[in-house]
């Protein structure tokens, strides 16, 4: 057990940096000056800074030098999922029975926060895709269903759900899950979508939640294995 703890006991690097202000103008001291105040090497330093910059809390320029990020569960949950996705394409399924959990969990409190503006760019999402979807050649409206879906949680007063949201994406984007050429589907899809919409205008949101409950299930229409990832 005390094998474990000490090793996911965050660095020296990690401590020293959660200690800084979030200020942009805040100065990160230079390889050596850094060594000797965390009092390890700089090799040690150079690891813990690779790990950092790859969990987006570092910037790190050449000219630049070391800039402090804002915390961010994004990178370093998208680096970790998108490994594990390619080690078993089965783990995007359990990626997004997380997100419906999610959606369906935060979906009346997020859609009350909604601004009138907010609700008229869902409604205008919907339109913009219907459009793509009825254009000669279709177009699939990839980009829209992202930003209809992170639309509606935008107000939600938890980043690390939202950030989950946008992670989730990004893996649906990686595997491919976007690349889905029946038309039929993407339309059945947006049509629910326009009835989520017009169920939040009318402040029907235990409705507008049953709606989307019952849209994320035609997923399970076209559920295959994720095809690997391609980092090319």
């Amino acid at each position: 057990m005390e094998t474990t703890t000490k090793r996911y006991q965050i660095s020296e690097l990690l401590k020293y940096l959660a200690s800084l202000p979030e200020d942009e103008k805040t100065r990160i001291p230079p390889l050596a000056e850094l060594s000797q105040i965390l009092g390890i090497s700089v090799a040690s330093l150079r690891e813990q800074l690779e790990v950092a910059r790859m969990m987006g809390i570092l910037d790190i320029k050449p000219k630049a030098g070391i800039k402090k990020n804002q915390y961010q569960l994004k990178p370093a949950l998208l680096a970790s999922l998108s490994y594990g996705v390619e080690v078993n394409s089965r783990m995007f399924w359990q990626v997004a029975d997380m997100r419906k959990h999610l959606e369906a969990a935060y979906f009346i409190d997020a859609v009350q926060m909604l601004s009138t503006s907010d609700k008229e760019e869902l409604a205008a999402l919907v339109k913009k895709a219907q459009q793509k979807l009825r254009s000669i050649p279709s177009q699939l409206p990839n980009a829209e269903h992202r930003q209809f879906h992170l639309t509606m949680y935008r107000r939600l007063n938890n980043h690390l759900v939202f950030e989950f949201l946008e992670t989730y994406w990004d893996l649906y984007r990686l595997t491919g899950m976007d690349v889905y050429t029946d038309i039929n589907y993407v339309d059945r899809v947006w049509q629910y979508h326009g009835r989520i919409v017009e169920q939040i205008k009318n402040g029907n949101y235990t409705q507008g939640m049953q709606i989307l409950l019952e849209h994320m299930d035609l997923i399970s229409q076209r559920e295959r294995p994720a095809p690997r990832l391609s980092f090319e």
